[in-house]
């Protein structure tokens, strides 16, 4: 499987819902992937911040159906990348310095692991040393 992105947690979501908060340059790299049958990652990290997020009342549960549907899919462009050793070692080359939320780090880690971008607005991911689309 041909991977040319990796997006966060929320990047994935807004994407879904067709939400403002996506950058356009955010949301044209994902349509482009969509056209040419490639696929975005969606590390099972994120799936895991969706279902706290859900249940600290901060995202509606109907956020987390949306997203395991489209995962489910074999046609949707957004595919589970999941946590696996080689993305724990790859967690060496972004700095904790840079990246110290550990969900963040994992979805870092897995872009560098795949050896594509990070597609996220989060400022600190985007200000580390690593390839990314915002």
């Amino acid at each position: 499987m041909t991977f040319i992105g990796v997006a966060d947690t929320h990047t994935a979501l807004w994407y879904l819902y067709d939400d403002l908060r996506l950058s356009a340059p955010a949301g044209s790299f994902i349509d482009n992937a969509r056209v040419v049958g490639a696929k975005i990652g969606v590390s099972s990290i994120s799936l895991a911040e969706l279902v706290y997020l859900v249940e600290k009342g901060r995202l509606p549960r109907a956020s987390y159906d949306e997203l395991m549907r489209a995962i489910a899919a074999p046609e949707h462009l957004f595919v589970e990348v999941p946590l696996s050793l080689k993305i724990v070692q790859s967690m060496w080359l972004v700095s904790r310095a840079e990246v110290p939320d550990i969900p963040d780090r994992i979805i870092a880690a897995t872009g560098v692991h795949l050896g594509v971008p990070v597609i996220s607005r989060d400022r600190q991911i985007r200000a580390a040393s690593l390839t990314t689309i915002w």
